[in-house]
């Protein structure tokens, strides 16, 4: 360790009456697994701990009914039944000699209570803002008795986390959610009574909690806060350099931990595009200059150098991760191996956040075996190793290919890679030369690096294949990533009808430097980055841009990677026009028309260039030549992964790359579901 220039990185840190081995700490995230699938849970978590994270916590965890979160599909510990799911995880992180940490929560508007049906309570009544984020319905004004309940809610659910074997207990007061970040907000507590008016008074409660915790579990448990100290509201908001300041200074002492952020969740949880790392440091710093407690921080930390530069400077004792312990599991580990340069970094693409906005089990782009523990049994270091000894051939060189050559290699077999391209990365290279989006290089850049250490794997760029070039190369197996081209003639979702017309553009056109210019419609039926990544490229180089979507809202489904209104902003902030609800019509001259989808009134756009983000096509045409090889008994076998064989987002493709590494030479049974499901067993 002594040699290891990361070595303050693996030193222990005392928590209250319990020590982290190191100073790798998960903090809280969402995963979609939640009450409904506690295995995949703990499996996920279990190899965190594997990977040498020293803390392993849970996702916000409701305490009681009346703060049921659904249809989000959080941790629940309402009662005693709820304590054996917990130690599934818990046993899974002590395993490997780590800390399990339970986030606990009672949140007030924020909580629908569509499941349970209670009545939600708050500091006064207001609209409920759980569950699709404009629910229906408001909450009523807590009582005393309320906030007393709460208090023995929240009490009882300690206990129960004890009795689970949690080391770490939160009281929790961020993301601007739960009722004791609610009750110190003064926009949200009108009250007169000793839990408002002065900031003693609406910290009072948030009090009472940790006090409470402390003397139900404290003997053996630490205590932990989780608290937001800016929510970059300006004066309506929590500030760092305003009462956030103060609190931290009325409480320094109590707790036994600190763990310290931004809030909403999508300014915590900024993507890489907006945020860079060490985002939050500015408003953090000042916490550890009032308390001898440890504290923690995030701020999508994925450099070693910056980790301990964190540490050094005095801006936090542990390094908080959520995305980069999604990213890569082990990244403590081979931090304390020395081999930085393995490390599996994280994007910030947040496509692991919607696990949780999608109702559905995490999943990563970096990581393709994230959420897949349990269920396939996938492990993000180990893999079988091969069964034959066979050379594969894969054409293309994007992220699906460059996983499948990676993870085929690893097992052993001979892997020869082509492309067509002088460089590997595919639409990965293309796309993270966009604004802002340079880290997204690192899906390529760390597969090429593994790449590069096997001596059975063999890329030759430069190289385009055909179907008489792939036969002759002699392969009898052979992997076909040939990705996908973005359609010219708009036809996509919302649009059936070719739009024809001169100065037409394509994402690839864009990307490949072919730009327009003047009055540019960017026409954005994709949904995602590409639209809201384009008009700001363009207009970036002076032209006059208008992005027409027939979505309710621009870059709609980014509204699940918590980015969609820092999109917006930055579009405004440009100049852009933008048009919601409105379906592209027709092309005549320099003008295109548009229909909106409510009123069906048309309305015309001047326009000198026209980039069509729609649908993409299939490069599958290889493929389509190939099987009759395969057919004729010249191949043994053939598999179209990635965009060639359906076009969607990047992580998509890692994954179909990795599930044919995973596959290859092995008996797939298509009529039996290939990984485990979690049911409840009816006992008669």
């Amino acid at each position: 360790m002594t040699n290891n220039p990361y070595a303050i990185l693996l030193q222990p840190i005392k928590i209250g009456p319990v020590t982290a081995p190191n100073r790798f700490y998960q903090v809280p995230h969402c995963n979609g697994f939640g009450y409904r699938m506690p295995q995949g849970m703990a499996a996920m978590r279990g190899m965190k701990a594997e990977g040498g994270w020293g803390v392993v916590c849970t996702e916000e965890t409701e305490i009681h009914h009346t703060t049921d979160l659904s249809p989000f599909l959080e941790g629940r510990i309402w009662n005693d039944d709820d304590i054996p799911a917990w130690q599934l995880m818990t046993d899974a992180v002590h395993k490997h000699g780590a800390l399990a940490g339970i986030e606990l929560t009672y949140n007030s508007h924020d909580a629908a209570n569509l499941y349970s049906r209670a009545s939600a309570f708050g500091p006064q009544t207001l609209g409920i803002t759980g569950g699709s984020g404009y629910e229906p319905g408001q909450t009523r004004r807590a009582t005393k008795q309320d906030l007393q309940d709460v208090r023995r809610w929240h009490r009882n659910a300690a206990i129960r986390a004890k009795k689970a074997g949690f080391d770490i207990i939160y009281c929790y007061a961020a993301h601007n959610m739960t009722l004791a970040m609610h009750l110190m907000l003064k926009r949200y507590n009108d009250r007169t009574d000793e839990y408002g008016g002065s900031l003693e008074n609406r910290t009072r409660f948030f009090r009472e909690l940790i006090e409470d915790t402390k003397e139900a579990v404290g003997d053996t448990c630490a205590v932990a806060v989780r608290f937001a100290v800016d929510e970059l509201l300006g004066a309506d908001g929590m500030r760092f350099d305003g009462e956030a300041h103060d609190i931290v200074a009325m409480l320094a002492e109590l707790p036994d931990l600190w763990d310290v952020n931004v809030s909403n969740w999508n300014n915590d949880s900024i993507t890489s595009r907006f945020g860079k790392e060490g985002h939050q440091e500015k408003y953090i710093s000042f916490v550890k200059k009032l308390t001898t407690k440890p504290v923690v921080g995030v701020g999508r930390y994925t450099s070693p150098e910056s980790m301990v530069s964190a540490i050094q400077r005095g801006i936090m004792d542990l390094i908080g991760a959520a995305r980069p312990s999604i990213a890569d599991p082990f990244l403590p580990n081979k931090i304390k191996e020395n081999r930085a340069e393995d490390i599996r970094e994280c994007i910030g693409c947040n496509i692991c956040v919607t696990g949780d906005t999608r109702f559905v089990p995490i999943r990563c782009t970096q990581n393709p075996t994230m959420g897949e523990e349990w269920r396939r049994g996938w492990h993000p270091e180990k893999i079988a190793p091969m069964k034959n000894k066979k050379e594969i051939l894969i054409v293309g060189a994007g992220p699906a290919g460059l996983e499948a050559a990676r993870a085929l290699g690893q097992r052993g077999y001979h892997v020869v890679l082509t492309d067509a391209r002088r460089e590997a990365g595919g639409r990965v290279l293309l796309e993270s030369s966009l604004p802002n989006l340079n880290e997204w290089r690192r899906v390529a850049d760390w597969r090429i690096t593994q790449i590069n250490k096997m001596e059975n794997v063999f890329f030759y760029p430069s190289s385009p294949m055909t179907a008489k070039d792939v036969l002759e190369a002699g392969a009898r197996d052979v992997i076909l990533a040939t990705g996908a081209t973005w359609r010219r003639d708009g036809i996509g979702r919302s649009l059936h009808h070719a739009i024809t017309g001169e100065n037409i553009f394509t994402p690839d056109d864009i990307m490949n430097n072919k730009l327009p210019s003047g009055n540019v419609v960017v026409y954005d039926d994709d949904h995602y980055y590409m639209g809201g990544v384009l008009a700001e490229l363009l207009a970036d180089n002076g032209c006059k841009v208008t992005l027409i979507t027939p979505a309710p809202m621009i870059s709609y489904w980014t509204q699940f990677t918590l980015e969609q209104d820092h999109i917006q902003k930055r579009l405004l902030d440009l100049n852009i026009t933008l048009i919601t609800n409105h379906t592209l019509a027709s092309r005549v001259g320099k003008t295109v028309s548009a229909t909106n989808n409510v009123t069906e009134a048309e309305s015309t756009f001047p326009c000198d260039g026209l980039v069509l983000v729609t649908d993409r096509i299939p490069n599958d045409s290889l493929y389509q030549e190939l099987l009759p090889a395969l057919a004729d008994g010249k191949l043994d076998s053939l598999r179209i992964i990635g965009d060639a064989e359906a076009p969607n987002i990047i992580a998509q493709a890692v994954f179909s790359g990795h599930l044919a590494a995973r596959e290859f030479d092995e008996q797939i049974n298509k009529d039996e579901t290939p990984f485990k499901i979690e049911r409840i067993h009816i006992v008669a």
